[in-house]
C-alpha cells in the first residue's frame, strides 16, 4: 500500500515541519508577505500580457520561470492566455511552498529535505499539466480528434490496470527478452555456484589484451543493462576494442536465499569470478570494472585485496558508484532508522525486498518523467509509448535478500562505515587508500541514485592515480552511451597518485566540456594499460569447462 515507504518517517517530518512552523512567527509574516507579493506579481503578468497580446499578438514574458528540468510547459500552447496565467499561477504556489517547507529554524535538515520533497510530491499531482481542461495540448487533441484520444487513453488505462492485477507484464517486453531481442552477444557461461553465473564472450579477432576485463554489475538489476542492443552494448564494443570480457550474472534470490550477506555477495560474487579468470587467464593481472552496487561491492573487494597482499588487479574502474553515502541526494529521504525497520519487517516476512517494494521511492525521485508525464502521454493524449530495450531492461526487475539489503542500508548508507573505516571484512578494516590500482571513475550529471558529487568523494578516500569523468545524462542512459549516440558530452581529468585534491565545483569549472561518448576514452586508458596483443585465451578451462550458452540461466529467472 505505501509502496515501500515508511508512513512513520513521513509522518515525523510532517510534525516537525508543522511544530517548528507553529513556533516561527515571524517566518510566517514572511510566508503571509511572499503570497501578497506574488499575488501582485501575477495580476501584473495578467495585465501585462492582456495589452501584449491586443497590441501586437506576441507571446507573453514569464512572471517565474520553470525549474530547468521541469519540461511540461514547455509547449507553446502554455504561452497562450488562459493557459499561460495557469501555469505560472502553479510555479508560484510551487515557489510558495519551497519557501514554506525551508529555512524553518529548528528543523533536523533530512526533516526539511523530506518536507520541502513532499510539497513538491503533492503539488505534481495538482499540476495543471495533469487536468485536461488545463492544459492545452490536451484540450487540442481532444477538439482535434473528436475525443477518440481519450478514449484510446482509456483503453491504456484498463490494459494497465489488467496487467497490475495480473502481475504480468506488456507483451512488447518479449521482443526484449534475454537472448532474443537484447544480450546477445556470443559467450559462454563457463561457471555456476548459488549466487552467480560467470559469462566468458568469444572474441571476434585472433589477438586480444592480455589482461581480461571482469565486470560486476548491480543485482539490484539484471546485467544485460551492459549488453543491450548491439548497438548500445559496452560488452560488445570492449570485444570490439580487443578485450577478452567476462560478466557476471546475478541469481534473482527468492525467500530461501534470505540469509545471503553482503559479504556472500563479495566472496561468492567477486572473488569467485577472479578465481575462474585467472584460471582461463592464467598469470594475467584483470582489469575490473563495477556498475552501482556492483562498484561500491568491487571498491571492498578491491580494499581488501590490498590488504591482504592480493595483486591480481590491473586496474579498478567504478560507473556511477559511491563509497561514499553521507550525501547520497534525495534517496537518503527514504533511508533512515525507521525506513530501514519498516523494511525489515517487510523483508522479514517475504525473505526478499521485491520490485514493486522498490519502485516507490525511485518512482517519486522522478515523478515528473516516470509517472505524470507518461500519465499525460499515456492516458490523455492517447499516444503509446514504444517499447524500447532500455524500458524492457526496466520492467524486468529483481529481489533483494533480507540479510543482505538490511546489512547495506545500515552499514553503508546510514552509518556510512566504508567511509568512515569502520567496515571490516575477514575482521580486517577495509582502507580505500590501501588500494594501489590506477582507477576510473565515472559519473553522470542528473544521477538521482548516485549523484554525482557523492561519487566524486573518492577523490578523498582514495590515493592512487584516480581519472574522474561526468557525463551528462541519467544513472542508466549516461552509462549505456556509446560512440554514435547523439547529444552526449562528458567531462574528464586525471590525478596523479596521491595529488591535490579540488573541490567538486572547482573541478567542474576547470574542466571542458567534449562531444561524443567517454567509451573511447575509457578503452584507450585500458589499452595504456595492458600489454600487447596476443592470441585470445579458450573458451573455459578444464577446471571450468563451458555449461551453457550465453545468456545463461540465471538471467532468465523471473
Amino acid at each position: 500500500m505505501t509502496g515501500g515507504i515508511s508512513p512513520v518517517s513521513l509522518t515525523e517530518a510532517w510534525f516537525d515541519w508543522a511544530i517548528h512552523l507553529a513556533m516561527a512567527p515571524g517566518k510566517r509574516l514572511e510566508l503571509i508577505d511572499l503570497a501578497a507579493q506574488q499575488w501582485l506579481r501575477l495580476a501584473d503578468y495578467v495585465f501585462r500580457n492582456v495589452q501584449r497580446e491586443s497590441l501586437d499578438g506576441s507571446g507573453p514574458c514569464a512572471c517565474v520561470e520553470s525549474p530547468p528540468n521541469d519540461k511540461r510547459f514547455c509547449d507553446s500552447a502554455w504561452q497562450v492566455s488562459p493557459f499561460s496565467v495557469i501555469h505560472q499561477a502553479f510555479l508560484l504556489q510551487q515557489e510558495w511552498w519551497h519557501h514554506a517547507t525551508t529555512g524553518i529554524s529548528g528543523m533536523t535538515p533530512r526533516n526539511e529535505r523530506l518536507a520541502e520533497f513532499a510539497s513538491r510530491q503533492i503539488l505534481d499531482t495538482v499540476s495543471p499539466s495533469n487536468i485536461p481542461v488545463f492544459n492545452p495540448e490536451v484540450t487540442d487533441a481532444t477538439l482535434r480528434e473528436g475525443g477518440r484520444n481519450l478514449v484510446r487513453g482509456l483503453g491504456h488505462a484498463m490494459d494497465d490496470a489488467r496487467l497490475e492485477l495480473q502481475g504480468g507484464r506488456p507483451p512488447e517486453v518479449d521482443e526484449f527478452r534475454p537472448g532474443v531481442g537484447v544480450a546477445l552477444t556470443p559467450g559462454r557461461v563457463v561457471y555456476r555456484n548459488d549466487l552467480i553465473e560467470l559469462i566468458q564472450y568469444a572474441p571476434v579477432g585472433e589477438k586480444v589484451r592480455p589482461e581480461p576485463v571482469l565486470v560486476v554489475p548491480a543485482w539490484i538489476m539484471k546485467y544485460y543493462i551492459l549488453d543491450l542492443s548491439p548497438h548500445n552494448s559496452l560488452v560488445r564494443y570492449l570485444i570490439g576494442q580487443g578485450f577478452t570480457v567476462f560478466m557476471i550474472s546475478w541469481r534473482n534470490p527468492g525467500p530461501d536465499q534470505r540469509e545471503i550477506s553482503f559479504d556472500d555477495y563479495r566472496r561468492l560474487g567477486v572473488m569467485a569470478a577472479l578465481d575462474v579468470v585467472g584460471d582461463i587467464v592464467p598469470d594475467r593481472k584483470v582489469h575490473a570494472v563495477g556498475y552501482c552496487l556492483g562498484g561500491t561491492l568491487l571498491s571492498i573487494a578491491a580494499a581488501a585485496m590490498a590488504r591482504a597482499g592480493d595483486t591480481r588487479l590491473a586496474t579498478v574502474s567504478l560507473f556511477a558508484a559511491q563509497t561514499d553515502f553521507e550525501e547520497p541526494g534525495e534517496l537518503s529521504l527514504f533511508i533512515s532508522d525507521s525506513q530501514v525497520a519498516f523494511l525489515d519487517d517487510l523483508m522479514w516476512e517475504q525473505g526478499t525486498l521485491d520490485s514493486r517494494q522498490m519502485a516507490g521511492a525511485f518512482q517519486m525521485l522522478r515523478s515528473q518523467d516516470l509517472v505524470w508525464s507518461r500519465l499525460v502521454r499515456h492516458y490523455l493524449l492517447g499516444k503509446p509509448t514504444p517499447m524500447f530495450d532500455l524500458m524492457a531492461w526496466n520492467l524486468d526487475t529483481t529481489r533483494l535478500p533480507f540479510r543482505m539489503h538490511s546489512q547495506y542500508l545500515r552499514q553503508l548508507f546510514l552509518r556510512n562505515d566504508l567511509a568512515e573505516g569502520r567496515y571490516r571484512v575477514d575482521d580486517q578494516p577495509v582502507i580505500l587508500s590501501e588500494i594501489d590500482a590506477p582507477m576510473f571513475l565515472v559519473a553522470t550529471e542528473t544521477d538521482h541514485v548516485a549523484p554525482w558529487k557523492s561519487v566524486y568523494k573518492l577523490h578523498l578516500l582514495a590515493d592512487t592515480e584516480l581519472t574522474f569523468v561526468l557525463t551528462n545524462g541519467g544513472h542508466n542512459a549516461g552509462i549505456v552511451s556509446g560512440p554514435g549516440h547523439p547529444g552526449r558530452r562528458y567531462r574528464i581529468d586525471s590525478r596523479a597518485a596521491e595529488g591535490a585534491y579540488r573541490a567538486p565545483e572547482e573541478w567542474e569549472a576547470t574542466t571542458k566540456d567534449q562531444e561524443g561518448s567517454w567509451w573511447p576514452r575509457w578503452a584507450n586508458w585500458l589499452g595504456e594499460r595492458s600489454g600487447p596483443e596476443t592470441a585470445p585465451p579458450p573458451m573455459g578451462s578444464g577446471a571450468y569447462p563451458v555449461l551453457d550458452a550465453a545468456p545463461g540461466r540465471y538471467v532468465l529467472e523471473a
